[in-house]
């Protein structure tokens, strides 16, 4: 369902702090619909959220920076599904009818979303979906966004790119390399500091890099 040709509804969006769940927040929100909350789940102890490795401290700082709030919900993977229906289930009791997802083009990703928005009675969008990788990336930073890479698969890609923020002049590098520009292959993930959405820009503090198995994350404070 495209949300250019649907009167205004309200949702919730799906909320990593990365680039491609922000884009998708910017077009739900140009095509007229009303945000009522930014959703992150996060790790069981509700430390870091998952994939990104964000705090709830800089969820929050993002959220504010765009008057909006976020809800961040505790989950192990093997629980993720049922606690983020539950939540689900309670923005549908606010008034909530829609979501917005940041997913590109993995089948999985989407029927899953479908899946659980249709049995919490919530229509999901994807904005983004079978978007060029390319022109997606394009598209946020002309649009004025500025996102940092904060998280990288090592086996997929340099370490060294750690905490450069996303250009077009570095998304030609990444490609150059083998790496899509997008991370849509699970090279890495990012944050967003700056942009349309933000009535100010982000000022954090750059912890010290931290080794995981295959993965490296920059700790991230305020």
């Amino acid at each position: 369902m495209d949300l250019n040709k649907i009167d205004k509804v309200k949702f919730f969006s799906s909320w990593s702090g990365g680039k491609d769940s922000c884009l998708a927040l910017y077009r739900a929100l140009i095509a007229g619909h009303s945000c009522e909350t930014l959703l992150t789940m996060v790790n069981e102890d509700g430390t870091r959220s998952r994939s990104h490795g964000l705090t709830p401290a800089i969820l929050a700082i993002q959220a504010d920076a765009m008057n909006l709030p976020v809800c961040t919900v505790c989950a192990s993977w093997d629980s993720y599904e049922e606690q983020f229906k539950s939540q689900v289930l309670q923005f549908a009791g606010t008034g909530i009818t829609h979501g917005v997802f940041g997913d590109i083009d993995l089948i999985p990703h989407r029927d899953w979303v479908e899946r659980v928005c249709n049995e919490t009675g919530i229509t999901a969008h994807l904005p983004l979906w079978l978007g060029n990788r390319r022109a997606l990336v394009n598209e946020f930073v002309n649009a004025g966004f500025k996102a940092m890479i904060v998280m990288i698969n090592t086996t997929l890609m340099p370490a060294t790119y750690l905490g450069q923020t996303i250009t077009l002049e570095l998304a030609d590098e990444l490609e150059s390399i083998g790496v899509d520009a997008c991370g849509e292959n699970g090279e890495f993930h990012t944050f967003v500091y700056d942009g349309p959405l933000f009535k100010r820009s982000l000022s954090v503090k750059c912890g010290v890099p931290v080794y995981d198995a295959n993965y490296v994350g920059l700790p991230l404070g305020v």
